[in-house]
């Protein structure tokens, strides 16, 4: 992709490359926009590298990614929207789900205190994206009905391999033949 410049046309929250710092950029700011990955949008604004979330692409004048989840009845958090989530998340540099990445290890659902806690792991222990990569856990995930909390624990043990990929996603990566 080729770079652009692009003005913001609503405040939008970003999260800081590699250490997933908040920040709003306001409406009217002047960002370029270097990479549309997994859904995702990075950009660099004021000499840093920021991530945009794919649902706040409309910020960035690009179809923003809708998650639509129906409110149970019950009031109970829905364990297969929270999937749903996690596979709407994309490693940035692998445009492919955690979930068919095999990142994803274990969802904890506690309906009384309404929280989810997350076990996952990174491709490589000192990936640079990790903090982002949790941030866009905690954030999609929290966007799910009935939720308050999102925990996301950065696990490595066991360490990853590309064995815990699904098939397709090995057939995706070009790494199964």
């Amino acid at each position: 992709m080729q770079q652009k410049i692009v003005a913001i046309e609503r405040d939008c929250l970003a999260r800081r490359v590699p250490n997933g710092e908040k920040q709003l950029i306001s409406a009217g700011e002047f960002v370029t926009l270097t990479q549309e990955l997994g859904g995702n949008f990075t950009i660099t604004w004021q000499g840093n590298m920021y991530r945009i979330d794919g649902t706040d692409a409309d910020a960035i004048g690009r179809n923003p990614l809708i998650l639509n989840f129906v409110t149970p009845k019950n009031g109970q958090i829905d364990k297969d929207q929270v999937y749903q989530a996690l596979e709407s998340i994309y490693d940035p540099e692998i445009p492919i789900n955690l979930m068919s990445l095999g990142l994803i290890y274990k969802v904890n659902i506690d309906q009384a205190s309404r929280s989810v806690v997350i076990d996952m792991t990174l491709t490589a222990p000192a990936c640079g994206m990790g903090p982002v990569l949790l941030g866009d856990v905690e954030h999609r995930v929290g966007m799910v009905p009935n939720i308050n909390t999102v925990r996301v624990n950065l696990v490595f043990d066991p360490p990853w391999s590309r064995d815990m990929m699904s098939e397709e996603a090995q057939l995706e990566a070009g790494l199964l033949f």
